[in-house]
């Protein structure tokens, strides 16, 4: 029977266990479904090249499937995990989690399951023996196939708690640990953050927080915030803001004092700084939005408020197109890379996400074939992306309207050209009102 002909099966005539042993059978089929990925997956990362994927592994599982980045590089790191490795000599080699994998292969685990077991080995310490690893994970494995994840989770901690029971984690252990992830921006603008500190960042913060997170410091409710010395008396009592939102202003206070300190030098070729586009009718509105060169969208007020303490920089535009800013130099000048900031704001490679800041640039004609660097032959590319042009087959373009087309190899889809429009999703929808 086909999964058609089972999705229009007639259900109505079955009875309440009859329903759940169903449901029961479709979740094993699910469960399973992964190991055949994690073949696929590993088969990739061995053999395929990244002319071939057109960029990094995850970013072409994405593009293929249509999966969020995140999701695609969990996948990715969920194979090395679970999958069938092969050895230097090409002999093949178990899956790290040997025990997890084939009781997931069978249906008897699920994915809350295994992402339990896979956070309780990679956490653990790095004196706990490799016997003992095998032995704990197998041991996860089938308990997994008996308790749900979040109980299965409250077992894995106290497995925990008996092989490390003074939770005394080596340097290369809090080290492995160590993050900070800024989320993607919500409808309103704000951002997730998330992550783990060392010992040593830990101190570091609380020492600044002390200062600049104290009540009645670095309030932005206050017409002058105290960002230095002490704040007055009135100042301290009518703080009406929670601890964390003292936190929020305070951090922001020392990023925004690090910032015009100077001290950090330059990147890309420019003082490190906010780098913010914007339009002339929003600023004369007061109303809409900025987008800085890390992609950031800042409420016009915003824009607004930081301009009153910064060197201002006007880029033009006649119809979308940068007005004529070029030189005979091979780099790009910092005028240029500003206007870049505002044309593309970020990687122009198909489906990249990598904002201004993190690009590089790149000339559309080769330099060896132009000898200047006009901003209309320039783009901005990451990285990666970067080291995909020239030898290793992919060329880029200009089209008429503006856009860099990038060309792949002519054995990915026939050589034809792609453009990206991730980051001007006002175009996606002009094409479509077209």
């Amino acid at each position: 029977m086909s999964y058609e002909e089972l999705a229009d099966a007639d259900i109505d005539a079955l009875n309440t266990q009859q329903c759940l042993a169903m449901l029961e059978q479709c979740e094993q089929v699910r469960r399973g479904l992964p190991a055949l990925e994690h073949r696929l997956i590993n088969k990739l990362s061995r053999e395929a090249t990244p002319e071939e994927l057109g960029g990094k592994l995850s970013h072409a599982i994405a593009e293929a499937t249509l999966i969020s980045r995140a999701e695609a590089g969990r996948r990715v790191r969920e194979a090395a995990d679970l999958g069938e490795r092969c050895g230097l000599t090409g002999e093949p080699l178990p899956p790290v989690l040997a025990a997890t994998a084939a009781a997931q292969r069978t249906g008897r685990l699920g994915a809350g399951q295994v992402a339990v077991i896979r956070r309780f080995w990679h956490q653990l310490p790095g004196f706990v023996d490799a016997d003992t690893r095998e032995a704990a994970e197998a041991h996860l494995a089938d308990l997994g196939t008996h308790y749900r994840p979040e109980t299965l989770a409250g077992l894995a901690q106290h497995l925990m708690d008996c092989l490390n029971p003074d939770g005394n984690y080596t340097d290369d252990d809090r080290a492995r640990r160590r993050g900070l992830t800024l989320g993607n921006q919500g409808v309103d603008g704000m951002s997730a953050l998330r992550g783990w500190l060392t010992p040593e960042a830990r101190a570091t913060l609380e020492a600044v927080l002390a200062k600049l997170a104290a009540p009645g410091m670095c309030n932005p409710a206050d017409e002058n915030p105290c960002v230095d010395g002490a704040p007055t008396e009135d100042a301290i009592e009518h703080d009406a803001r929670s601890a964390a939102q003292r936190n929020h202003d305070g951090l922001n206070a020392a990023l925004r004092a690090v910032l015009a300190s100077g001290e950090l030098g330059h990147h890309n070729g420019l003082p490190a700084s906010i780098i913010v586009s914007t339009t002339l009718a929003e600023l004369e509105q007061a109303a809409g939005r900025g987008i800085t060169g890390g992609g950031t969208r800042l409420p016009i007020s915003d824009v607004i408020r930081l301009a009153r303490h910064a060197h201002q920089y006007l880029a033009v535009f006649d119809n979308g197109q940068p007005v004529a800013l070029y030189h005979s130099k091979r780099l790009a000048s910092p005028g240029q890379r500003i206007v870049l900031y505002a044309k593309d704001r970020g990687c122009s490679a198909p489906g990249c996400t990598v904002p201004g800041y993190y690009c590089e640039v790149h000339h559309i004609d080769e330099y060896a074939n132009c000898h200047t660097t006009d901003v209309d032959n320039l783009t901005l590319a990451c990285g990666p992306h970067h080291r995909l042009l020239g030898p290793r087959g992919w060329t880029t373009r200009k089209h008429p309207s503006g856009r860099t087309e990038w060309i792949p190899p002519p054995h990915l889809d026939h050589g034809q050209p792609r453009t990206n429009t991730y980051h001007h999703p006002n175009k996606m929808f002009g094409d479509l009102d077209e």
